[in-house]
């Protein structure tokens, strides 16, 4: 066995690792002309342009020019090949290519971040077919318990129902909850389908019944009660600029939702 003695880096796993990390970052550069998310880290550097050709090789090129200058300062070392280019819109065509760290960011249809699946038309379908088959998985691991012939009572298969599949895709519902009625439905076909395992209900029960029986929301429903929660939650917010994430922007073509309008669409 060889032992090594670490010279840099903190322990996997201790309580001070966010907190040094957040100092370790702190510098990071900024610029007026885009926005930098970080969570941890995971980074996204966003601009907006009417023009593609603006958005990418004079606001977006010269951010990654000066991250690359951070990054080598502090020794950082980012993966390009997990880095992802995405250019949200509804147009056809894509922003320039960029690059980083001389080479070049593979351009994407859809961008994760945080667990949430972004679209470059930002339908959502994307995100909620991934949680479907995420749950579907979950739910074929856990059938022996949750599963028609399985011996549990009802009031125990749904209260795991509701601690461990629900929240997978309760999860970001702030944001997708603008989702079309279409797609929201895929969510909607699959909860019943899981609800009348549950039960173990006969053919002739309808999934409105078995809803309303066992006093489980739909998935319509769970996003009002998300929303209330969230507008409540913005509005007595002690930071004063939270409540500017309620007012409403300039005039929207197509009209589009935005998560916004999650605060009075189904009020």
């Amino acid at each position: 066995m060889c032992i090594y003695t670490n010279q840099s880096g903190v322990p996997h796993g201790s309580i001070l690792v966010p907190i040094l990390y957040s100092i370790f970052t702190a510098a990071l550069p900024e610029t007026e002309q885009t926005l930098t998310a970080t969570y941890a880290d995971d980074t996204a550097i966003l601009n907006s342009h009417k023009n593609p050709i603006n958005a990418s090789k004079k606001k977006l090129h010269n951010r990654l020019n000066q991250f690359e200058i951070w990054l080598k300062r502090w020794r950082i070392k980012a993966n390009e090949n997990k880095s992802t280019h995405v250019t949200f819109t509804w147009k056809r065509e894509n922003c320039p290519s960029i690059t980083l760290n001389g080479n070049q960011i593979t351009q994407g249809e859809t961008a994760r971040y945080l667990g949430i699946y972004l679209d470059k038309r930002l339908t959502w379908r994307t995100h909620i077919f991934a949680k479907r088959k995420q749950r579907g998985i979950k739910f074929q691991q856990m059938y022996w318990i949750l599963g028609r012939k399985s011996e549990l009572s009802i009031s125990n298969k749904l209260l795991i129902y509701k601690t461990i599949l629900k929240p997978i895709w309760t999860y970001g519902i702030t944001l997708w909850g603008i989702a079309s009625n279409s797609n929201s439905e895929i969510l909607q076909r699959y909860q019943n389908k899981v609800l009348r395992a549950i039960v173990n209900a006969p053919w002739y029960i309808s999934n409105k019944a078995i809803h309303a029986d066992f006093k489980v929301s739909t998935i319509r429903e769970e996003i009002t009660k998300f929303r209330v929660k969230y507008r409540d939650k913005i509005t007595t917010h002690p930071n004063e600029l939270a409540s500017t994430l309620l007012e409403e922007e300039e005039t929207r073509r197509r009209k589009r939702s935005k998560p916004t309008d999650l605060t009075t669409r189904f009020s």
